[in-house]
């Protein structure tokens, strides 16, 4: 399974916010087995949103967006899924309904925030999506994410998107499989044995350095696990390797 990802938000251009939510979603795909193949960043705009998305959906198995849901005016993202699967953008009646549970629980446990703030929920504008959406409505947050036709939108907060993508999480199933190993050897002098790798197995090899005296990574991928064991013992014969940094243990 082949997945890109696409976060959206103004916020992450300016570099005003730290993009983890691409990192997390790329770990948490990749464990499960498929293959993170494209992680890219747009503006809060709903043509180029639209773009991305129409171009991912006819790429990738499936395409993760994340960011820009709720009702302010740069909350672009929902009507521009529909834009790019050409969908009309209704309000959907089972998103609608969890929404006015959600203001009659919030009405009961916290009943200032409607009386000292004039709080206005309007769950018909919320509840709207592509049409023939499935909602993701959960109790991390208001705006709902949705899944349809292969494409699974997310809200950007990360308390949110991983309450999400905790509901589908069992969609990112694959075949990949990887191993990793740690080596003081500078990566300069890695290229020949790489490449011998490469050329021996039916694998993807990497090398990934760190800064300083840290020990750098050597990451050997494929779809066949016993393929990939044979690569990794090759590579370890022949390599000098350390125990990992303890913030990758």
């Amino acid at each position: 399974m082949e997945v890109a990802i696409l976060t959206v938000g103004d916020e992450l251009l300016a570099g005003e916010t730290t993009n983890t939510n691409a990192s997390w979603l790329a770990a948490e795909i990749t464990g499960r087995g498929a293959s993170v193949r494209r992680i890219c960043t747009v503006p809060d705009d709903r043509r180029v949103i639209a773009d991305a998305v129409a171009d991912f959906h006819g790429r990738y198995d499936a395409v993760v967006v994340t960011g820009g849901l709720g009702d302010t005016p740069d909350d672009v993202t929902m009507v521009a899924v529909a834009d790019a699967l050409d969908r009309e953008f209704v309000v959907n009646e089972r998103a609608r309904e969890r929404l006015v549970e959600k203001i009659d629980q919030l009405r009961t446990d916290r009943p200032e925030l409607f009386e000292e703030h004039d709080l206005e929920l309007d769950p018909a504008s919320s509840a709207r999506l592509p049409d023939g959406a499935r909602p993701l409505v959960t109790d991390a947050g208001w705006a709902p994410g949705c899944v349809v036709a292969s494409i699974y939108v997310f809200a950007g907060i990360p308390e949110e998107m991983r309450a999400a993508f905790d509901r589908v999480a069992d969609d990112f199933g694959g075949d990949a499989v990887s191993r990793t190993v740690y080596t003081p050897v500078p990566e300069g002098a890695l290229t020949g044995l790489l490449a011998d790798a490469d050329d021996r197995f039916d694998v993807t090899v990497a090398s990934h350095p760190r800064p300083g005296a840290d020990p750098g990574r050597v990451k050997v991928a494929g779809t066949d696990p016993e393929t990939v064991d044979e690569a990794m013992a090759w590579l370890e014969d022949r390599l000098e390797t350390v125990d990992p940094p303890d913030e990758a243990r």
